[in-house]
């Protein structure tokens, strides 16, 4: 009898096998809290809070293959506050709006991205809420990474960054282009406001696309988009470069973007240098808006991150900004008259899994 249960099990183990073999699903996710300090000239403000090293995140993610290079696969991943608990919003229709889901901090949303893809020998379709490429390749060349106090001033003070497709669209459809291509690589991508027919049906249509080459120590891209916005249009673009040296790499980046009859224009430099079993981050930029008093701000941000392992890091951040023309930027939740100065501090606890 025992024999016979155990001839029955093999089938079962042998499918058991082939589905583990054919599809997989992974629970990932970072959390990094952080005390950050702002100093203003009018007031400070010290607070504990999230995501100063790497943005906090919870997701799932899986791919089952279909034979012959093809395969499908999800990305569910949402914000977490750590500090709080709390969820971040998202957005159904690339506009400026209020209301549930659309305002503030909620329930737990997967606002950060939210596809299904089908990846062949040709590329990758992607659909759903995703990064617009203009955002991506801001990020790819920030020494920081677009997270805490020493992000680059362009993706904080960008003129189309604020807007509702300024870092994301929901309703997009993307192509990302294979691999093998001699080094070039690219995201092209589209989205849709879905408004009724009317004077106003095209208000949350966005197109956009990201074009690169990475070879060697050399990563050069560049990218440009358009949102439709309530008669507002924002045009963002950008480009960056960056060369590895092995144990240090820099980067440039240029912005140059429009909100409605707003222009502005940025620029970021910056290196990484690892040491040991840390890493070293230095940067400096400058954002100026083209209006009124052509407002500008100049940053400059060091920092350090020690790994304590391949899944944990301590790290410190110190930033610092002059303000001119008028603008009042600070860092940290602080305030700052115009033309004055601030500073930030962040020193924050990071863990992946």
């Amino acid at each position: 009898m025992r024999n016979k249960k155990a001839l029955l099990s093999l089938p079962l183990l042998a499918l058991s096998a082939a589905a583990s073999a054919q599809s997989n699903v992974t629970l990932f996710g970072v959390l990094d809290t952080l005390v950050a300090v702002g100093h203003g000239s009018v007031s400070n403000r010290t607070q504990l809070t999230h995501s100063g090293n790497t943005t906090t995140r919870l997701g799932f993610r899986g791919v089952e293959d279909l034979g012959s290079g093809w395969s499908a696969g999800f990305w569910l991943e949402a914000g977490v506050a750590t500090d709080t608990g709390a969820g971040f919003a998202s957005n159904v229709n690339n506009q400026p709006a209020a209301g549930p889901g659309l305002g503030g901090a909620q329930g737990l949303t997967f606002n950060r991205r939210s596809t299904l893809s089908l990846f062949s020998p040709f590329g990758e379709l992607r659909l759903g809420r995703d990064y617009v490429p203009t955002y991506s390749n801001m990020g790819a060349f920030d020494s920081f990474g677009n997270a805490g106090v020493g992000t680059s001033i362009s993706a904080l003070l960008g003129v189309t960054s604020s807007t509702p497709a300024g870092i994301r669209a929901s309703n997009s459809i993307g192509y990302i282009l294979p691999s093998g291509l001699g080094g070039f690589y690219g995201h092209a991508m589209v989205a849709f406001g879905e408004n009724a027919a009317g004077a106003t049906e095209d208000d949350g249509n966005y197109q956009g696309f990201r074009l690169g080459w990475a070879q060697g120590p050399i990563n050069v891209a560049f990218a440009t988009g358009k949102l439709k916005q309530l008669g507002n249009d924002s045009r963002p673009g950008n480009v960056g470069i960056s060369y590895d040296f092995g144990n240090a790499k820099v980067a440039f980046g240029y912005a140059n973007e429009r909100l409605g009859t707003v222009k502005g224009e940025g620029i970021q430099t910056g290196v990484e240098w690892r040491v040991g079993s840390g890493l070293v981050r230095a940067s400096y930029g400058d954002y100026q808006r083209k209006t009124g008093l052509e407002p500008k701000t100049r940053k400059l941000a060091v920092g350090y991150v020690h790994n304590l392992s391949k899944r944990t890091a301590v790290y410190g951040t110190l930033a610092h900004v002059s303000n001119r023309g008028g603008a009042t930027y600070s860092l940290n939740g602080s305030v700052t008259g115009a033309n004055a100065s601030s500073r930030g501090i962040d020193l924050g606890l990071r863990h992946s899994f």
